[in-house]
């Protein structure tokens, strides 16, 4: 079954620890390597004001759409007591370091997978994973935020051509597995199409521009994506059939 969900959509989710709620889900921080999401940023500012709550996937279980809850298999005082971050300050390798010990996880980054030696975020919750591993900490880190990176521009190989609008996330893997693009201020007639990561040749970051792969006329005339449907296996065959790109499944 895939589990598919917009990071627009799964914003504002209560998120409930084992013990009772501890804030909201307010912005997802991935990679730009792997475009994996490494943490969920919790809004916690009645429970813990003035500190950035960061929240693994490796402790994620369940989204339940009904009641709009991301479940997380933790206590409150686990949370309350992991590594602190400032609210402004970014995320070094360092502090992830400390963070997986407090929690005894494994590193994400000591592997060839997406999470190390595994494709699933949960897998790292084993005790027995060796956490010597490519523990340096002068690795160049880029985790951005999926609410800074909405609304760059997307450049095709001849010129611009919509603006990422929103992120589709597999909440298995935890993978962004395509970005949604709305064309409506470069095309007569507005559409929202998809492009996964691999599509991309790079971010400038300070010009804040997404560049493909891809031409304008081919995202033009690609399938439309349309938010209020299921993203199902059959509509991927038929996006990846359209660019002649290989099947990621």
């Amino acid at each position: 079954m895939q589990t598919f969900r917009s990071t627009k959509d799964i914003q504002g989710y209560v998120m409930g620890a084992q013990d009772g709620e501890i804030g909201r889900c307010g912005d997802f921080l991935f990679d730009d390597k792997d475009w994996a999401v490494r943490y969920i940023v919790a809004s916690t500012n009645k429970w813990l004001p003035g500190r950035k709550v960061l929240i693994s996937p490796i402790s994620i279980g369940e989204a339940d759409g009904t009641t709009r809850t991301l479940n997380v298999g933790l206590t409150k005082k686990q949370i309350k007591e992991s590594p602190p971050l400032d609210s402004d300050a970014p995320v070094s390798r360092q502090f992830e370091i400390a963070f997986n010990k407090y929690y005894d996880w494994a590193h994400y980054w000591s592997g060839v997978s997406v999470w190390g030696p595994h494709p699933y975020p949960r897998l790292l919750k084993r005790a027995e994973e060796d956490n010597r591993v490519s523990t340096k900490t002068d690795v160049d880190l880029d985790l951005r935020s999926t609410k800074e990176v909405t609304g760059y521009t997307i450049q095709a190989t001849d010129k611009d051509i919509g603006h990422v609008e929103d992120f589709i996330v597999d909440l298995e893997s935890w993978v962004v597995r395509y970005l949604v693009i709305d064309t409506r201020n470069w095309m007569p007639a507005s559409r929202k199409v998809l492009i996964a990561p691999g599509w991309v040749d790079r971010v400038d970051w300070k010009r804040r521009k997404v560049l493909v792969d891809l031409t304008r006329s081919q995202i033009e005339k690609s399938p439309e994506y349309d938010p209020s449907m299921p993203l199902n296996r059959s509509y991927e065959t038929t996006l990846y059939d359209f660019y002649g790109r290989p099947y990621y499944w």
